[in-house]
């Protein structure tokens, strides 16, 4: 009876080791198959990119592939990395969208170089082009995506290299950064209590930015409120923030989110945006940093442009206003794709 019986199970594991593996869908096996040949590095590759001070290395990871339609992700912060952004990943590749995270030069992942020449918008555009080569993305499939900062960026490369996109979405970022200082300032500033608000004035005029006080107050006053209205953050998120260089950052765009006053503060192209050709998407949330109105407002002056509304959406509407705003970024991938 035993050895029937083992002869049985022999047999069982036999035939399951030998059966033929379920094949995928083809379409899912096509946006599996990236063409990868030699060590497999997970989708990641690091690219040289040259500057006037010297060749660097920047971080991309590829998810998938799809011939009609990849998408770059352009962080905020200035030097936030992609970290934050992974929240794609759970929705991209269910799509068969093909899509890029990465880190730009002094984020994260990237090279980290001190010269501090090197952090201009333009500097920073043709970084943005060099990646794009380095990639292989054409006005046939590259979808741009600039997520606060990353949204300056990504209209600063629109109004030069548009020519090589086949669409651009501008998330939770205003054409003007005076304007955005005035949004904070005459809006979302009166609505924090008069106390906390003058403390971190004070903090600010003696350039105790560094104090934790001063972050403390920010994140219970304003973060939590219109960076990412979660009651717990994402894990992302807050590796995110970990992670942001606070040098790069700083020079940029001052200290916090609560306005602007480092190297971008007088960064204006409302004027130009009748330039941008391709179609466009604009996004804004209604607790957002910045006005939702203005970015409204951008995709009447683009000619093909829509605009995103996240009404329980703040800057970081990719996570607290998820569906609606993972929702409209793909139906107008997908619109973009189809011609409409």
């Amino acid at each position: 009876m035993r050895i029937l019986f083992a002869f049985i199970l022999g047999t069982i594991v036999l035939y399951s080791c030998q059966s033929p593996v379920e094949k995928q869908p083809l379409a899912a096996t096509s946006y599996f198959s990236t063409g990868d040949t030699g060590v497999r590095m997970a989708g990641i590759k690091m690219i040289p990119v040259q500057t006037p001070v010297g060749t660097f290395k920047v971080w991309t990871k590829r998810f998938g592939n799809n011939p009609t339609i990849k998408v770059l992700l352009l962080h905020g912060g200035p030097a936030a990395g992609h970290e934050y952004m992974e929240c794609f990943e759970s929705f991209f590749p269910e799509q068969g969208i093909e899509f890029y995270e990465y880190d730009q030069l002094g984020s994260s992942y990237a090279d980290q170089p001190t010269d501090s020449s090197l952090w201009t918008t333009e500097r920073f555009v043709e970084e943005v082009e060099q990646v794009r080569k380095a990639l292989h993305l054409d006005k046939n499939n590259f979808y741009l995506l600039g997520h606060s900062w990353g949204g300056i960026l990504a209209m600063e490369y629109a109004l030069k290299y548009q020519d090589n996109l086949k669409g651009l979405i501008i998330s939770n970022m205003m054409a003007s950064a005076p304007d955005y200082g005035k949004y904070a300032d005459s809006i979302l500033a009166k609505q924090m209590d008069p106390e906390v608000l003058d403390t971190i004035h004070q903090l600010e005029a003696r350039k105790q930015t560094s104090d934790p006080k001063y972050m403390q107050l920010l994140m219970t006053h304003f973060y939590s409120k219109h960076i990412c209205r979660l009651a717990e953050w994402p894990e992302p998120v807050d590796r995110s923030f970990r992670h942001l260089n606070g040098v790069i950052y700083t020079m940029m765009q001052g200290p916090s989110e609560f306005g602007i006053s480092g190297r971008l503060a007088n960064w204006d192209r409302k004027a130009d945006l009748p330039k941008i050709k391709v179609p466009t998407l604009t996004v804004g949330g209604q607790f957002d940093t910045m006005d939702p109105e203005h970015m409204k407002w951008m995709s009447t002056q683009v000619q093909k442009g829509s605009y995103l509304y996240c009404a329980n959406g703040s800057h970081m509407s990719m996570w607290d206003d998820q569906q609606t705003y993972m929702n409209g970024v793909i139906k107008f991938i997908r619109d973009v794709d189809g011609g409409k």
